[in-house]
Parts: C-alpha cells; sequence; structure tokens
C-alpha cells in the first residue's frame, strides 16, 4: 500500500510537539503553532486516520513494575515441512515477556526484547517457553546492562 499523504510545516510542528510530550493539551500545541485548537484537532485526527500517528500509550517503568533484567535474543528457526515462519512467529508472540520481535537478517531469523524479573526468570523463560519450541534450534542471549536511551525518530522540519 502507497501512502501519498503529506507532512506539511504544520504538521511537523504538531508532531515535534506532541511526541516530546503526547499529554500536552492540543489548545498548547494550537497557541505554540499560532492556530486555532480546532486546526490542531483536525490534523491529528487525519495523521490517525493516514496511519502517520499509530495511537498512543503510557510509557512505563518496568523496573518499577519489578522488571529488572532486559535480554536481546538471536532466535535461530529451522522449518518443518508443516510450519511456516509466521506460526513460528505467533508461538513467540504468546509469550508476554516478549516485548519487541523482529525478523532480522543475518545469522537469526528473529531478534527479540525480553523484560524479566532478574537473570532466573530469564532463564526459565529460555528454557521453559522459547526452546520448547520445536522449530527453534538456536538462542543467543544479550543481556542488557543498562537503557542508555529512548526516543522517537525527530520529525524533520
Amino acid at each position: 500500500m502507497v501512502n501519498n499523504f503529506h507532512l506539511d510545516s504544520l504538521d511537523k510542528r504538531i508532531l515535534t510537539f506532541l511526541t516530546k510530550n503526547a499529554r500536552m493539551p492540543f489548545l498548547e500545541v494550537a497557541r505554540q503553532c499560532g492556530v486555532s485548537g480546532a486546526a490542531i484537532h483536525q490534523r491529528v485526527q487525519k495523521m490517525i486516520e493516514e496511519g502517520v500517528v499509530k495511537g498512543s500509550q503510557f510509557v512505563l517503568d518496568t523496573k518499577m513494575l519489578g522488571y529488572n533484567t532486559c535480554a536481546f535474543v538471536g532466535i535461530q528457526v529451522n522449518l518443518t515441512q508443516e510450519t511456516t515462519h509466521e506460526e513460528v512467529f505467533r508461538k513467540i508472540s504468546e509469550i508476554p515477556e516478549i516485548v519487541e520481535c523482529h525478523h532480522i537478517t543475518g545469522k537469526y531469523s528473529l531478534l527479540a526484547k525480553i523484560l524479566t524479573h532478574n537473570n532466573e526468570h530469564l532463564k526459565q523463560l529460555l528454557v521453559e517457553k522459547i526452546q520448547s519450541i520445536k522449530e527453534i534450534t538456536g538462542t543467543e542471549t544479550f543481556i542488557s546492562l543498562e537503557e542508555g536511551f529512548l526516543r522517537q525518530l525527530p520529525v524533520e522540519k
């Protein structure tokens, strides 16, 4: 699907404000941009309809929720005659501690970001859930020592 929607300079300004603070009131965005609140509301609604904005969410502090270990796991997949890549991906997606998963190139088929309470929880998850999927032939785990930063892609002006 080709999207011909074009972001103009006002759209980009709106996105710049809202990606820095999604809770900023539309009236404040309007004041900063020199337009009406209705104009901001209409433009945001249009960007949602066009798929430029894909929802909104609260970003949780996972450590405050007791998830102290973050790991990235490269997953090797060997398909059988009876299974597809999408079936394996579906099985992986059913594991709630896997918060992100990408199809990748290189040595691994998938790269998963996993959040667990501790290293023991991570080990249990790897052995009992991930490595028990018969099509998964190998994994390599990288434990994150500290998140340096997390950000949205800047909106080009």
